[in-house]
């Protein structure tokens, strides 16, 4: 059983009345893989909005295994203290991680945000030394377009990330890159600017399955949209 941990912010946690990224690639994978696996982590409830706290399970579709270590407002240094507890309490044998943009937008710049990345990279390797990780870039939202200085921020840290997957890649434990998703326009993918729709969703979860397709020869070439 290949256990899969999503690791994210407000874009993987999701809210309540949407399917989710993780559910879409759920979706693929139980098409697509040809073996037992799952999705593990601490937690499984949607963000709501209307309590502003994470207390929903009203999924589009709540048929699926929901669990996940995402949180909305959550980036790299949260995740830091508390990915080697999830990843030994789950048995978690791949992390699917999107996250960095709230850790650029509000605590730590690009260099400071990179360092949490090794730090992580660290914490999840001492939980399973065999784990293997799948990083999503950060995808610039619409704040992007309209603060040059955060836009600068975002492209160096995606730059940092890089040559930190390259650099923290190892055998035993690869460290894979995926690529952004591709042709992803936040006026047709996300409902505000940031966060994604169904579409969405499914370029997300697209992004990853290529990445492990590609590298692993996992599952087949992504069809959920």
């Amino acid at each position: 059983m290949l256990r899969f941990m999503p690791v994210g912010d407000s874009m993987t946690i999701g809210s309540a009345g949407e399917h989710t990224w993780r559910y879409r690639l759920w979706q693929h994978l139980r098409d697509t893989y040809g073996g037992p696996f799952t999705l593990v982590g601490p937690r499984e409830t949607l963000y709501d909005k209307t309590v502003d706290a994470p207390a929903s399970y009203a999924y589009a579709d709540p048929d699926f295994p929901r669990a996940h270590l995402a949180g909305w407002g959550e980036g790299w240094q949260h995740m830091v203290p508390l990915i080697g507890d999830a990843v030994r309490d789950s048995g978690a044998d791949v992390l699917l991680v999107s996250l960095g943009l709230i850790d650029l937008g509000f605590y730590t710049n690009a260099e400071q945000t990179a360092a949490n990345v090794t730090a992580f990279v660290a914490a999840a390797r001492q939980a399973n030394p065999r784990i293997h990780m799948v990083l999503l870039p950060v995808i610039p939202n619409i704040r992007a377009q309209a603060d040059p200085p955060f836009a600068a921020q975002v492209t160096l840290f995606n730059e940092l990330l890089a040559k930190a997957a390259a650099d923290l890649d190892e055998p035993r434990s690869p460290l894979l890159l995926a690529s952004p998703p591709p042709e992803y326009d936040i006026h047709s993918d996300t409902y505000d600017g940031t966060h994604p729709n169904a579409r969405g969703e499914h370029r997300i979860a697209e992004a990853f399955a290529v990445a492990m397709h590609q590298a692993w020869g996992w599952g087949e070439e992504y069809g959920g949209h």
